[in-house]
């Protein structure tokens, strides 16, 4: 068995498609339309560069899975990463997201140290972007530890 896909329950799949793509450089895989079924429709995202996948559902009134929304629920966050970055490329990744549609949180790169930035989604969905130590901040911990 292997995981799939992430699959993530929106209100407006077009402007979710426009987010995930144009904020965080998804693209699209496969569509799929199961509403003949009671379903809803569907777009499968991928990663160019991890090749991880996101799965974006709307469910028409009426559908077998449609019910109230509730921004979260069983989800706590999708976490992404910019890698081996320097804080102003976390902080210029953060104001995007924001331009973007995304909704700010209290945890941005100023109060985080620099290591992370949180972000809202169109729906309310927690996006947390970190980053991991440039070479150079790598090197300077491994001295601070070893000292």
């Amino acid at each position: 068995m292997r995981l799939e896909a992430l699959g993530l329950r929106v209100t407006n799949l077009p402007r979710s498609l426009r987010f995930y793509q144009r904020a965080l450089g998804l693209k699209i895989v496969k569509r799929g339309d199961t509403r003949s079924w009671g379903g809803g429709l569907w777009v499968l995202l991928r990663d160019p560069r991890t090749r991880r996948v996101l799965e974006l559902n709307w469910y028409p009134r009426g559908s077998l899975f449609a019910g109230p929304y509730r921004p979260g629920d069983a989800l706590d966050h999708i976490d992404f990463t910019i890698g081996a970055a320097s804080v102003a490329a976390l902080e210029r990744t953060h104001r995007r997201l924001v331009r973007a549609g995304a909704r700010p949180t209290r945890y941005s790169p100023a109060t985080t140290g620099g290591w992370m930035t949180s972000v809202l989604d169109p729906d309310g969905v927690w996006i947390t972007v970190g980053r991991r130590p440039t070479p150079s901040e790598a090197r300077r911990m491994r001295t601070t530890q070893a000292g």
